[in-house]
């Protein structure tokens, strides 16, 4: 008899891990609640229906999601195979017919002999057998009360605020210069970029301009004074940034004397390859972003790995919660997969479920998990979501910033890429190989 598998959610990463599951002989039951449950973002009952944009993002392989799009095609990724086969025009981006790739996905789902599609809504996490939850960034109240009693009252986060993340080699240390506010702590922990004040009142009138992303319809302005976008900061006052987190206070520049306003940043990973720009969560566009935030002294050619946002979603803790194998540390046999493990973008949370649903199958075949190689772009996000740094989690795309370093410096963007992309997908055939995945 087929070992069963329970998934709740038939997102990207649901039916992504419900497929992975099935092809390595196990029997899953694939829970979804819409149509007859809905969401305050979706439209239909579609399975993997795309709320948001139609585009998975670049295409190439000197672009990282490109290269994570690369290795989930040679695994056997259904929302891969989907989205190639209704791609529409999109420049150098990947994007797809949104009712041709649910259709395409639900088919190979319904079709799949060791899928159960169930329509309802599951209040409560099953307290036997194996388990991946897959709901969602807008998982149901009554299912986001049952994660709260499964992980711990601080384990679910219902509201982003992020700021930006820049790739370290991006950043002009001939401006910008390591320091701690009054030499505390290593005396070096932060990257400061000085501001004078003709550049400072600058920043502030261009922040004040900025182009804001829309709320949905669902999603509230809810501001809270420990929590202010940065803009919303320059609006209250000129001073206001200077008195918040660009105090000049406790810090002195290279040629001396004291700056006028300072941006900090903080370092994201132990290796020191990207940087987090401290307190400038933000609802401005992207283009706004790199408009407004290469303003700042020393970043004038900042590459974003990460864009600021505030948002709702909804995501568990998961380097204290989860094993880079996505299984939840307190209790096995439960896997979460997709957005709600702490990813954030369609492919990435399609990825997890990739992973997920191979390890599931793993588990109750009696092999052991699998991390996959931190030089592929599935290895680097399994290795974010699951390292704790002493930081407060937030999620993240993938980016070549996830990867450990080429051995070979290079000064050609492209083309340092382009051998990040090749060395990982060598590994990932090895790895393959090895283990007849």
């Amino acid at each position: 008899m087929k070992q069963s598998l329970t998934i709740i959610g038939s997102g990207l990463a649901g039916c992504e891990a419900a497929w992975q599951a099935a092809k390595r002989g196990l029997r899953v039951c694939l829970y979804e609640m819409r149509p007859f449950t809905m969401t305050p973002a979706h439209k239909g009952g579609g399975l993997a229906e795309l709320v948001c944009s139609n585009s998975l993002r670049g295409a190439a392989l000197s672009n990282a999601v490109g290269l994570l799009k690369e290795e989930m095609r040679r695994l056997g990724s259904l929302i891969m195979a989907a989205a190639d086969a209704t791609a529409v025009a999109a420049g150098g981006a990947l994007a797809v017919n949104r009712q041709l790739f649910s259709a395409y996905i639900e088919a190979a789902i319904l079709a799949e002999e060791g899928i159960e599609l169930r329509r309802e809504e599951l209040h409560t996490i099953p307290e036997e057998g194996a388990v991946i939850i897959a709901a969602g960034p807008l998982a149901s109240p009554n299912l986001s009360e049952a994660i709260v009693v499964l992980t711990g009252s601080n384990g679910l986060f219902f509201h982003d605020a992020i700021a930006p993340i820049i790739a370290a080699d991006s950043i002009d240390t001939g401006i910008a210069f390591f320091a701690s506010r009054y030499d505390k702590g290593e005396g070096a922990d932060y990257l400061n970029c000085p501001f004078n004040k003709e550049q400072y009142l600058l920043f502030c009138q261009e922040l004040r301009q900025a182009e804001l992303f829309p709320l949905r319809e669902f999603e509230e302005e809810r501001l809270f004074n420990g929590c202010l976008p940065i803009e919303a900061m320059a609006r209250l006052g000129v001073d206001t940034m200077r008195f918040g987190p660009l105090k000049p206070v406790g810090l002195t520049m290279l040629s001396g004397g004291e700056p006028y306003a300072v941006a900090q940043l903080r370092r994201e990973d132990a290796e020191g390859s990207m940087y987090n720009l401290v307190g400038f969560q933000t609802r401005l566009t992207q283009p706004a972003q790199k408009r407004v935030f290469r303003l700042i002294p020393g970043l004038e050619q900042a590459e974003f790995l990460r864009f600021g946002a505030m948002h709702r979603n909804t995501y568990i803790d998961s380097p204290r919660l989860l094993g880079a194998d996505l299984r939840l540390k307190k209790d096995p046999r439960v896997f979460f997969a997709g957005q709600i493990s702490g990813v954030e973008g369609y492919v990435e949370s399609a990825a997890m479920g990739v992973v997920a649903g191979i390890n599931a199958a793993r588990v109750l075949g009696g092999k052991p998990t699998l991390v996959f190689p931190s030089v592929t772009a599935i290895g680097g996000l399994q290795k974010h979501i699951s390292t704790d740094i002493g930081r407060t989690y937030e999620p993240m795309n993938i980016n070549f910033g996830l990867l450990p370093p080429v051995e070979k410096r290079m000064r050609n963007k492209q083309e340092k890429n382009l051998a990040l992309a090749e060395r990982a997908l060598t590994v990932l055939e090895q790895f393959k190989a090895e283990l007849l995945l």
